[in-house]
């Protein structure tokens, strides 16, 4: 599974998607969503569970998905 700020880099490209489009989708800052899809979920800005779920729904994939590529999936999860 890719981290988190890999997955959102190769998303947002099939999508035809930048931070500041994904950030109006979102309503979360383009800053942090910029951050994210450099640092991912290790940088020294991490993101909440909810922008993952946020980030999840915005770009159609499944949150168990993103979850997992953030490092949130409990050991034993379905997709983890």
């Amino acid at each position: 599974m890719p981290d988190l700020a890999q997955l959102l880099r190769d998303t947002m490209r099939r999508r035809h998607l930048n931070a500041q489009a994904l950030a109006e989708l979102t309503g979360i800052r383009t800053p942090r969503i910029r951050v994210f899809a450099v640092d991912g979920a290790t940088g020294p800005i991490r993101p909440t569970e909810q922008e993952l779920h946020e980030l999840a729904h915005a770009l159609s994939l499944p949150a168990s998905t993103v979850l997992d590529a953030a490092g949130l999936l409990p050991v034993g999860t379905p997709g983890s």
